[in-house]
């Protein structure tokens, strides 16, 4: 499978998550929360495809939500470059060809995306209620992101197969 190929098909499947996000699944709310598709859609390609792609992937999807909310600009761009960064280091290491990464990694980083987007509120200055950010709505959101995630992660490994043994980025070792 070519390069170029693979990275259209990224930059097609974190583009249509986006748009869905923002038009179809944040305005769904169910038990007081709602799915993240696009998170799940980027801890898959960041599973799948390592840390550089995670984090590219997480900036673009990013950006397509900010612009397409009208949100602070960069806000969602952040968090998701650094998730999409550090869920491509888990399945690069230790995550590799495990079975419990996808649910895992969902579950971390629902969580950490949640209290990061409410650091980033307060220290922008924007008013945001915590108690509704972190206790009403996360464990919602977490358990909704946990029943789309083997579906969502499922849909991505069959648009993204697996790399062959050749091509496959080579294991990280530490110095010393």
């Amino acid at each position: 499978m070519s390069a170029a190929l693979d990275a259209l098909k990224i930059a097609a499947l974190v583009f249509l998550a986006a748009v869905a996000q923002v038009s179809v699944v944040a305005p769904m709310q169910i038990a007081g929360g709602s799915a993240d598709l696009l998170l799940l859609t980027l801890v898959a390609v960041a599973l799948l495809r390592g840390a550089i792609v995670g984090a590219s992937a997480g900036f673009f999807g990013g950006l397509v939500a900010d612009l397409g909310t009208f949100e602070t600009l960069g806000l969602t761009s952040l968090l998701l470059t650094v998730v999409g960064y550090w869920t491509g280091r888990y399945g690069e290491t230790t995550g590799r060809d495990r079975a419990h990464a996808p649910l895992l990694s969902v579950f971390v980083v629902t969580v950490l995306y949640a209290v990061g987007a409410v650091l980033l509120h307060a220290v922008l200055g924007t008013s945001v209620s915590v108690r509704y950010a972190l206790w009403t709505t996360l464990l919602p959101n977490v358990a909704l992101n946990l029943a789309l995630a083997i579906p969502v992660f499922a849909l991505c490994r069959r648009l993204l197969p697996p790399f062959e043994r050749a091509e496959r980025p080579r294991e990280v070792s530490l110095l010393g």
